[in-house]
């Protein structure tokens, strides 16, 4: 009835049924639209064509709930939960209150979650729907968006449906859009006469005009008009349906009114629960329950077999039947032993409805129901709070704790914010705020994290939360769209908490100023200020942080010593994936690539295995940053592809953006002229804005390089001079001196050598200061093509002496200048040695562009090459790279589908594709030929 005029629906929404391979459909409209009539169809379609059906609805009263809405939509096939790997099978037993959780990662419930998806799909096709997603409880939300990015070929399909106006997780997961709009007015009519036919004309087409087109208010709205035809024309149409429906709960008997209140604050379904608080509720004196109390033997009762407490016997007296008003209004539903509102609307009309003595009752006889759990009892507990209640806060900050055990961050903020509203003393309430605000900062949600903060300042704070008020917010972006004098303020912050004894959070203050000065240019002073006050911390000199510390604020300055201390930690790397991870970023900011590519790398996989996606996208950034700046881009194109998913995924669109500007180095490199601009100018689009100047420096270098090897020297001169450019917004302290070699080659072939040597004066200074290896290669690869003739041989020679273990990209580099000064020189037979190696270099390493330019030189030295055929590697897109590698190293489906959180089927999916792609027929094939390329 409710489907007139929802043919283009039902057909989109049974295409994905008819080829359940993958992703689905986000079905949003206003309230009482038709969404869940739709999706209802999709149910009865997709059952009939065999599919299985999983389903979860989101429920105001549960949004505080971590995991509710994932329970209940895996309950059903919870036994394949064991058949799990160990790491996912632990985490989701753990989310799902199954098992005492450990510290669980929310994104290791989410591959958890895809994983017994797939492998149940792999019996009958899936269809999952999710409604109300708008009212999922955060951690629900997370992993079925997180479900929904990833399901490629699995026959699986997700329809999910939202509120409009409102916000989920769930809409940035690439499912189709399906926008329901209000009925034509043909449609409308046939749905109005349909449940009311008979009716007067003028009343007939009053309710057409004032249900506009929308079914629940077509049909729910006619018994709401009085006997005058009349509506209350002031209301909007939510409100005047829920009107109608208050009415009709207003007409119920009290005992029922009393059920549905108690069942419409409920988070569960569960009838008996609801009825056993509901006879909490009616208590003792209510006749209903007096009647059945007269029953109870007083004998049972002295031997144990009946409840003492008439509260509690009451309450297993109340029937069913103390319903049957509701449903038969329609308002309610009995279904195998669960209570459903018919519409959202009708849930919230009845609260509504009641008056605060009657909801703080119902809440109270739900506390007592749920004694058997705690967090949904605390809540309850809080709703019956008539004021400040130390008992109730601290009953929600332990809720609060036992969500973050099972990664339900949001569910965190939220119980820890009402504890604080319900805190007795200014100071917890103080500490709570500040506490959610910062799991707030942790989770992303800026919003709720100044909400808080600004809550927590009103307050009469002490010195030391006055100082961590201050700086919370600081973690947002790593204050790239903050004033860059906050760097200095969060100097003179740190050295006041430090003066006050409390060493750790001044260092985290200090380390988020760091990061600042990566992001953005304080200016020489703030910079010397930091390091005084990093300088009179109470910490070893090998600390990580204080060396990661050192390496972001003064790069040239402290180079030694942080490439000593490096070196030193080198040893240790794998340990602890977190310091790994910081270690790596801070030898990428002296120039040690090597150091930053092998600090990186030991971070990967505990930071994958942990399911830290939001470090793990940093680490993965460094770590194609600093592979494509060594030429190894085999293992940077995966690496940049995955940093720039998870930099959208995880919300860090600076980290995407930066991504973004590798892989345009790495297309550079590759001679994709074309995809190098596209990926350039999207990366600048994300961060010029803002003024992220690591992202616009490695944007500038994509550029420089790309134009250097279409021969527009010009171009390419002045795009990588902006990098040493102060007043340009691509200026970046440290990385401003690792593009050296290429602007010296551009200057050379623009004919701007003479300016490049004024240029240089600053980074020669820079080098006195530094062993820095990457600002060294460049200078001396620079001090050789700018030499005069009679000096150029002995720095080429001195160029190519040095230690360029680990650094084959700028050796190669080296060989074909030389072999091009050699023959310009008329030293031709010289020169061929040269641009062989060159040559050979680049081929192996897939540096089209460079390879090309050696062949140029050596057939104009008189020497034929072979083409250069193209590596298997490139056959295959980043992601196809990364799972062909993964399979090379022998790992099996599953195992490779941890490390990329992807469901063991996509993976033999995508290998079935790699296989004839690289013409190999087996994983020993495919081994032997991924190793021959890299021996090449």
């Amino acid at each position: 009835m409710l489907l007139f005029g929802r043919k283009a629906e039902l057909s989109a929404l049974a295409e994905f049924v008819d080829r359940p391979a993958g992703r689905g459909a986000l079905v949003c409209g206003e309230a009482g639209i038709g969404k869940t009539a739709l999706v209802e169809a999709t149910v009865a379609t997709a059952t009939a064509a065999g599919l299985r059906v999983l389903t979860t609805t989101g429920v105001e009263a549960e949004r505080h709930l971590a995991y509710a809405g994932l329970h209940q939509l895996l309950f059903p096939i919870r036994a394949g939960i064991d058949a799990l790997p160990a790491p996912q099978r632990d985490a989701l037993r753990g989310a799902l209150g199954l098992a005492e959780p450990g510290e669980i990662a929310p994104y290791l419930v989410g591959l958890a979650t895809l994983s017994l998806l797939a492998d149940a799909a792999a019996d009958r096709p899936l269809l999952v729907v999710a409604e109300d997603v708008h009212w999922l409880d955060r951690a629900s939300a997370d992993a079925l968006a997180f479900v929904a990015r990833r399901v490629e070929s699995e026959p699986v399909v997700v329809v999910a449906t939202l509120r409009e106006g409102e916000r989920s997780p769930v809409q940035d997961a690439g499912l189709s859009t399906i926008s329901v709009s209000r009925l034509p007015d043909e449609a409308a009519a046939h749905v109005l006469d349909s449940v009311a036919p008979g009716l007067a004309p003028d009343v007939r087409e009053r309710l057409l005009r004032e249900a506009a087109g929308n079914p629940l208010a077509l049909t729910e709205l006619p018994a709401a008009v009085d006997e005058f035809g009349r509506l209350d024309p002031a209301l909007p149409l939510s409100g005047r349906l829920e009107r109608a429906f208050t009415a009709r709960v207003a007409a119920l008997p009290a005992p029922t009114r009393t059920a549905l209140l108690v069942a419409a604050l409920n988070e569960s379904p569960s009838l008996p629960e609801t009825l056993t608080a509901t006879g909490l509720a009616l208590g003792p004196g209510t006749p209903a329950v007096e009647a059945r109390l007269a029953d109870v033997d007083t004998h049972a009762v002295e031997a144990g077999l009946a409840e003492p407490d008439a509260r509690t016997a009451g309450a297993r007296l109340v029937e069913p039947d103390v319903l049957a008003p509701a449903v038969e209004v329609r308002l309610v539903e009995l279904r195998a032993g669960a209570l459903v509102f018919r519409h959202p609307l009708i849930r919230s009309a009845v609260p509504a409805a009641a008056s605060l003595a009657e909801r703080r009752r119902a809440h109270l006889a739900l506390a007592d129901t749920l004694a058997e759990h705690p967090d949904r009892r605390a809540w309850h507990r809080a709703a019956a709070s008539a004021g400040p209640d130390e008992s109730v806060a601290a009953e929600l900050e332990r809720a609060a704790d036992r969500a973050l055990l099972r990664g339900g961050v949001a569910a965190a903020v939220a119980a820890l914010e009402r504890a604080a509203r319900l805190s007795e003393a200014r100071d917890a309430q103080a500490a709570r705020l500040l506490r959610a605000a910062e799991l707030a900062v942790e989770s992303g949600r800026r919003d709720t994290a100044e909400r808080l903060v600004r809550d927590a300042q009103a307050l009469d704070l002490s010195p030391r939360r006055r100082a961590t008020a201050a700086w919370l917010l600081s973690g947002f972006e790593d204050g790239v769209r903050e004033d860059v004098s906050r760097v200095a303020e969060l100097a003179e912050l740190a050295a006041s908490v430090a003066a006050d004894g409390e060493t750790e959070p001044a260092a985290r203050i200090l380390w988020g100023a760091a990061m600042r000065c990566f992001w953005s240019e304080p200016g020489a002073a703030a910079r010397e200020r930091l390091l005084a006050v990093t300088d009179r911390l109470p910490l070893p000199a090998d600390d990580p942080r204080l060396v990661s510390i050192s390496a972001y604020v003064a790069p040239f300055e402290r180079g030694a010593d942080v490439l000593e201390r490096l070196r030193a930690l080198a040893g240790s790397a794998g340990a602890d994936p977190a310091t790994d991870r910081h270690l790596g970023s801070a030898a990428l900011q002296v120039g040690a690539f090597d150091l930053a590519a092998r600090f990186s790398a030991a971070a990967v996989p505990g930071l994958r295995a942990q399911g830290r996606l939001g470090l793990l996208t940093r680490a993965l950034a460094v770590h194609a940053y600093s592979l494509c700046r060594l030429g190894d881009l085999a293992a940077a194109v995966p690496a940049a592809a995955e940093a720039a998913t998870l930099g959208q995924e995880t919300g860090q669109p600076f980290m995407y953006g930066l991504a973004r500007a590798v892989q345009a180095e790495i297309a550079a490199l590759r001679g994709e002229h074309d995809e190098a601009r596209t990926l350039a100018d999207e990366a600048e689009r994300v961060a010029l804005p803002s003024c992220a100047r690591p992202v616009l420096a490695t944007v500038q270098l994509a550029r420089g390089l790309a134009a250097l090897s279409e021969g527009r020297f010009d171009d390419a001169f002045a795009g990588l001079s902006r990098l040493l450019d102060p007043a340009d917004p691509a200026y970046q302290v440290a990385l401003r001196a690792y593009c050296v070699a290429e602007l010296a080659e551009a200057a050379v072939r623009a004919g701007q050598a003479d300016v490049l040597r004024d240029v240089l004066c600053d980074l020669e200074r820079a080098a006195a200061a530094t062993p820095s290896p990457a600002l060294h290669i460049g200078l001396r690869y620079a001090r050789a093509v700018l030499a005069p003739t009679g000096e150029a041989d002995e720095l080429f020679e001195a160029a190519l002496r040095a230690d360029l273990t680990g650094w084959p990209a700028e050796r190669g580099r080296v060989h074909l200048a030389f072999g091009e000064w050699l023959r310009r020189q008329r030293r031709v037979v010289e020169s061929r040695t040269h641009l062989r190696t060159a040559r050979e270099t680049f081929d192996a390493l897939g540096l089209v562009a460079w390879s090309e330019r050696a062949r140029r030189e050596l057939r104009s030295a008189g020497e034929s090459s072979p083409n250069r055929d193209a590596h298997a590697r490139e056959k295959l897109t980043p992601h196809e790279l990364s799972i062909a590698q993964l399979a090379a190293e022998g790992l099996t489906n599953r195992e490779i589908g941890q490390r990329l959180y992807l469901s063991h089927r996509t993976v033999g999916t995508h290998l079935h594709r790699i296989f004839p792609k690289l013409g190999v027929s087996s994983r020993a094939d495919l081994a032997r030929t991924l190793r021959a390329l890299q021996d090449r």
